[in-house]
């Protein structure tokens, strides 16, 4: 096994970081003390290539592997978990789910933009009594001639007010079950679709997460990936990869908080030296630098996965389980290494363990991830 990086992952690591300290850094903490999406950040993300890095240059994306994308969503979600997820959402669900299961027109008229940065998008899947339970769609779309007529309600939607193109999870027979899901492509401005309030949330606070509501909107039957029915298969295989991506930002933000806690046991001092120097505080480092190396292989091992066209679906959900848990376990010991100041915002670390929690959710609880594995265990 060959754990070398090339020297074309090093390069995407190194713009990666580059553009996390000089672009998402400056305003970090404003932005998440007033819940300020990072418009212009996230603009210039896309300019750099990060919002389509594994889309095929033909569609206007980068045509990176999964592995650059995976060291990329590390290095920015070590300075802004609200900005990662933005591209999280864009490259793993939206436009891997495009390209892969769209036609050549649905390719062409919306996957070029979103691979570009050109605009935004959004994955439509949860719902008020349908999160964890995607089978459960209360929103449905009826065929009616040339169009589909929907109607319902999306919960915890991320980019949901700045996106310009969604992916909305929809029952078209409802009497099938999870076999009469379908899923559509909706724009920003169609009469009948509302984006709700914007949620006041614990963790990354800049990220605009919204309900939005469709009213007999009309979807033209071209707008539909796939056959009838196909939704749920759909959603299933997308949120195998969007896993990974959000292992991806859990490892990041528990890497962000270790290199912050180790830095400033470096700098302060107690009983006449710096703190790195007392025992206790070292074995706080070990066991965060350990967890963090061992969370780094499970997500890169997942990308890795991916890329060779194996069946991913157990790799993601295991990194994503215990990246995720790492997230919450560094980034509380980072607090306790920084000690009072761990608990005042310009220190960034508790800003770090509020946005961890949410990894632990979305994408699948850690419950839901536990069942995928032992699926996989079991089979």
């Amino acid at each position: 096994m060959n754990f070398e990086l090339t020297e074309e992952h090093i390069a995407v690591r190194e713009a990666a970081r580059e553009f996390a300290q000089s672009e998402l850094l400056p305003g970090v903490i404003d932005r998440d003390t007033h819940a300020i999406f990072p418009k212009e950040q996230v603009k210039k993300m896309g300019e750099l290539g990060f919002l389509g890095m594994m889309v095929k240059p033909e569609y206007h994306g980068g045509g990176m592997d999964t592995l650059s994308y995976v060291i990329a969503m590390e290095e920015l979600s070590k300075i802004d978990a609200s900005a990662s997820v933005a591209m999280s959402v864009n490259n793993s669900l939206v436009c891997w789910g495009l390209e892969k299961y769209g036609s050549e027109e649905q390719k062409e008229k919306y996957l070029k933009p979103l691979a570009s940065g050109e605009v935004l998008g959004a994955f439509c899947l949860s719902e008020p009594e349908a999160g964890s339970d995607a089978t459960s769609q209360r929103t449905e779309a009826k065929l009616e001639g040339d169009h589909y007529v929907l109607n319902g309600t999306k919960n915890w939607i991320t980019n949901g007010s700045s996106a310009n193109i969604y992916l909305v999870i929809a029952q078209t027979h409802p009497e099938l079950g999870h076999k009469g899901i379908s899923v559509f492509i909706v724009e920003k401005g169609w009469e009948g679709f509302v984006v709700g309030k914007k949620e006041d949330k614990l963790g990354i606070r800049g990220s605009d997460t919204h309900s939005l509501m469709f009213t007999d909107v009309k979807v033209p039957v071209e707008n539909r990936i796939g056959d009838e029915g196909f939704g749920f298969t759909f959603a299933m295989e997308t949120l195998n990869g969007g896993r990974i991506g959000i292992a991806a930002q859990a490892l990041g933000i528990a890497a962000g908080a270790y290199e912050l806690a180790l830095a400033y046991s470096k700098e302060r001092k107690a009983f006449g030296k710096p703190i790195s120097q007392h025992q206790a505080i070292q074995f706080k480092l070990a066991d965060m630098a350990t967890q963090i190396e061992a969370a780094r292989l499970l997500v890169y091992k997942a990308a890795w996965t991916k890329d060779q066209g194996e069946d991913y679906s157990q790799a993601s959900a295991i990194a994503k389980l215990y990246a995720s848990q790492v997230a919450m376990d560094v980034t509380v010991e980072a607090i306790q290494v920084h000690g009072g100041y761990g608990y005042v915002k310009e220190y960034h670390v508790e800003r770090l363990m509020r946005d961890a929690k949410i990894t632990q959710i979305y994408e699948g609880t850690s419950e839901i991830q536990k069942i995928v594995i032992s699926r996989g265990i079991l089979r």
